[in-house]
């Protein structure tokens, strides 16, 4: 049995040190930024006239490693059109000459390339133009598009808006996670507690008490955490969000939680008083946290436009990481609750000792 507890704890250290490791060493991918009117013309090969130029703009490419091999596409459903690259100025920056027909089907364009390296990135509306001729029933000579993927070593997949910040995801969302492992396990016990035939404080009182404080441990540092990515994704250290404001509300509630146990003296009553308010406590936490958050617009990823890690975009790169990391932080936090609640009958068995 002993060899099991410390399979477990030495299991959970060595999950969070790859996660750590991984999160800060594994580099991001690379993905397009922009593509922007250098307001000037460029000449192009092979043509009679001079065309607009404009900048691309990569993050993370390789363009400048055989340059003459990247291709740049626009993209509007079934219109496609080849753009020539004027100059590749280095790994990230490179000139294209925008030589497209008179008459366009739509304004806006999705922005592609294809490259040895990089593979084939994608800008959506990448490039919107105005002051052309629209004709939405405007067709173009089919254009084939081969995409390809990256030739590159392990790497984190590029996300618009998210970028060096989803290196958060590894701690944020296992934290929020962790908080509701821990909650749950409180939410159970105050159960059994009110189960009691005695009605005073029991283990299941205790374990619901160690539970809920370190669970607030993972729901502040989640809090703060989230702080830190809107700062950086959304330019605000808090926003008015649905859900934000929800863990905010929920991180609360719990905090109440520990005042009512500690302005209670009689240890029967507190028990059973902290029990009933843990379950209120934990019916709200998955109403504002897992409920409510359906129903609602809001700027976490997945909603209104903004990428959500699913899927689409939680790719083998993350998931090698992702789902380490949330039984990590899971087991530490277990490991914290167990360390907790034996400080705690620790204490009681003082406190009784004193008294007699």
């Amino acid at each position: 049995m002993h060899m099991i507890q410390r399979s477990w704890k030495i299991g959970g250290i060595a999950l969070l040190a790859y996660v750590f490791w991984t999160t800060f060493t594994v580099p991001l991918g690379p993905g397009l930024l922009e593509l922007r009117n250098l307001e000037r013309a460029a000449v192009v090969d092979g043509l009679d006239r001079k065309v607009a130029a404009y900048e691309l703009i990569g993050l993370g490419t390789h363009w400048a490693t055989r340059p003459e091999d990247l291709s740049v596409v626009l993209r509007k459903k079934e219109n496609l059109t080849s753009l020539p690259v004027v100059e590749v100025i280095d790994d990230t920056h490179a000139v294209i000459g925008l030589a497209i027909p008179d008459t366009l089907p739509s304004r806006s364009w999705d922005v592609l390339i294809n490259h040895p390296v990089d593979g084939t990135l994608f800008l959506q509306n990448g490039l919107f133009l105005n002051g052309v001729s629209v004709d939405e029933t405007a067709t173009w000579p089919a254009l084939t598009l081969t995409e390809f993927p990256a030739d590159l070593p392990h790497h984190f997949p590029f996300q618009p808006r998210i970028f060096e910040t989803i290196r958060n995801l590894m701690l944020h969302v296992p934290m929020w996670f962790t908080m509701f492992l821990l909650m749950g396990i409180a939410f159970v016990a105050s159960i059994r507690q009110l189960s009691q035939t005695s009605g005073g404080s029991s283990l299941f009182d205790l374990r619901a008490e160690a539970s809920v404080q370190v669970g607030m441990v993972f729901g502040v540092l989640g809090l703060l955490t989230g702080s830190l990515w809107a700062r950086y994704t959304w330019g605000a250290w808090w926003v008015d969000d649905p859900q934000l404001n929800g863990a905010l509300v929920t991180v609360l509630v719990y905090a109440g939680y520990l005042i009512l146990r500690g302005s209670v003296e009689d240890e029967r009553l507190k028990a059973r008083l902290s029990a009933v308010y843990n379950l209120f406590a934990f019916v709200i936490l998955m109403i504002l946290l897992m409920v409510l958050p359906r129903f609602t617009e809001s700027l976490h990823p997945g909603k209104g436009g903004n990428p959500g890690f699913n899927s689409y975009d939680l790719d083998s790169s993350l998931r090698a990481v992702f789902y380490p990391a949330v039984l990590g932080w899971m087991l530490l936090g277990t490991w914290m609750y167990r360390i907790r609640l034996q400080a705690t009958q620790l204490n009681q068995k003082l406190h009784r000792l004193n008294d007699q």
